[in-house]
């Protein structure tokens, strides 16, 4: 096991924080119960990816990771962290592009 196959209770909460998700929209992003993210963010233990929770640990990271949280592993300089996966300047013109043309609606293509 790596540093990388670690995930922190404290990660997922900043990392939630980070990219403006509530524990229920996590918890249904990631397609497990509030109960299990509460359990998982409160525990303040390292979660490594070969335990029992593997696939709630990968359901968790990859709900994080499509919303914009990059998890930092700790190295030999400094500990575990959270970033934003993009910049300012990529988030601003994500945000413009996803506020483009309305509603979506079904297509008349058939």
């Amino acid at each position: 096991m790596t540093p990388a196959d670690i995930i922190t209770g404290r990660q997922i909460v900043a990392a939630r924080a980070l990219v403006s998700l509530s524990q229920d929209q996590l918890a249904q992003a990631a397609g497990i119960g509030i109960g299990v993210l509460r359990r998982m963010e409160a525990s303040g233990i390292n979660t490594p990816s070969d335990d029992p929770e593997t696939c709630r640990v990968t359901a968790i990271r990859r709900a994080l990771d499509r919303a914009g949280a990059l998890l930092v592993p700790e190295d030999g300089i400094a500990g575990a962290g959270v970033r934003l996966k993009f910049n300012r300047l990529d988030t601003k013109q994500i945000n413009r592009w996803e506020s483009e043309g309305g509603a979506p609606a079904e297509d008349d293509i058939a």
